[in-house]
């Protein structure tokens, strides 16, 4: 399914995406490696065995990027402008590699664009959860997205 238009969103809006993805370690040290993070926590496993974790957590900015990635077919696959922001970014659970994440997206605000006519501004808040269910990732992400072609 292509992406919405801003006229197609609704306040309260839900959607229980589809795609789901097992994150694996090599997505953890090539994600690590491409953003010049060397944290021992995400590619060391020696380091990581002696944590509280016993093995490497999943880079969260990783687990952030892949849990809206998930939500893009449904919500704004080609018709999105730009990400303008997210607010209230938490990560409730570790991810480690193995686990099996899908995402969840609930639309928040609508508000049409002040400076550009024809689109408009859609709040969403996106939940990333593991295969037991868990949160592992909650954001608010706000998209200015175009509005239906006339």
């Amino acid at each position: 399914m292509a992406g919405l238009w801003f006229e197609q969103f609704e306040v309260g809006q839900t959607f229980a995406h589809e795609i789901r993805r097992t994150v694996t370690d090599m997505d953890n040290m090539l994600f690590s490696s491409l953003t010049y993070n060397p944290a021992a926590i995400h590619i060391d496993h020696a380091y990581a065995a002696n944590t509280e974790f016993g093995k490497p957590l999943m880079n969260s900015i990783f687990t952030l990027g892949l849990v809206i990635g998930l939500s893009i077919q449904d919500t704004t696959f080609g018709t999105t402008v730009a990400n303008l922001g997210m607010t209230d970014t938490v990560f409730p659970k570790p991810v480690f590699a193995g686990d099996t994440i899908r995402s969840e997206t609930r639309v928040v605000e609508l508000r049409p664009s002040k400076s550009r006519p024809g689109q408009g501004i859609v709040v969403f808040e996106h939940v990333g959860l593991n295969q037991r269910e868990e949160v592992v990732c909650k954001t608010t992400r706000s998209a200015l997205m175009l509005g239906k072609p006339q």
